[in-house]
């Protein structure tokens, strides 16, 4: 089972990517999460990456590719979701190259797909405790009743006009990663909308059906 799994900003693609892992024995991989570990545990290659966070700079491909070998490596690559990764094609390009080096394929690409709307009625609805950090959504976790109000505030990141903007990036550099999965026969779009156990079924669903 080798997956790569897109969605955009609030769709809850690192949760499903979690149930995998959790119910299905397969490894995620988050490069995201990967830099992240790095950076705290000062590798050599962490130390690298700080260089550029620091900055407020893209770690370059090369480094990130690193880590994502590794990552599949330690798995004998097989049994993985990848968690956002490829970004371009040039890395869906390397990512073919570096699983037929060792003999194995993708099994399939799937792509969470939500309305905008439905995304930014999700993300505009968070809010946090300025003062402990805790978040809350006024659907699903809403404040406690005996919580000053001045204390729980919206972020910047989470008003409507800024989340129509990270979608905007989001789609414009996807789309042509997506496209070339689609050329390929690999790519799956999945209905976001719903539970999260609804969405896992549906992505459950498409990746059995990859493996007949």
């Amino acid at each position: 089972m080798r997956i790569v799994l897109f969605g955009p900003p609030g769709v809850g693609k690192g949760s499903q990517a979690q149930f995998l892992s959790e119910r299905e024995n397969v490894v995620h991989i988050s490069t995201g999460i990967l830099l992240r570990r790095a950076i705290r545990s000062e590798s050599e290659l962490g130390l690298q990456a700080a260089a550029y966070v620091e900055q407020g700079k893209l770690v370059p491909g090369p480094l990130v590719r690193s880590l994502a070998e590794g990552a599949m490596a330690d798995c004998n690559y097989d049994r993985f979701v990848l968690d956002g990764y490829p970004r371009t094609i040039e890395q869906a390009d390397w990512l073919a190259e570096f699983l037929e080096s060792h003999h194995t394929r993708l099994n399939t690409v799937l792509s969470l797909v939500v309305s905008n709307q439905d995304i930014v009625d999700r993300l505009s609805k968070r809010r946090i405790n300025r003062i402990t950090g805790e978040n809350y959504h006024l659907d699903f976790k809403p404040p406690p009743a005996d919580i000053e109000p001045g204390i729980i505030v919206q972020r910047n990141d989470d008003l409507p006009e800024a989340i129509l903007h990270r979608l905007e990036i989001y789609q414009e550099s996807t789309f042509p990663v997506q496209e070339y999965y689609r050329s390929l026969g690999l790519l799956k779009e999945i209905e976001g909308k719903g539970t999260f156990e609804e969405v896992y079924q549906r992505i459950l669903t498409a990746i059995m059906n990859s493996l007949k």
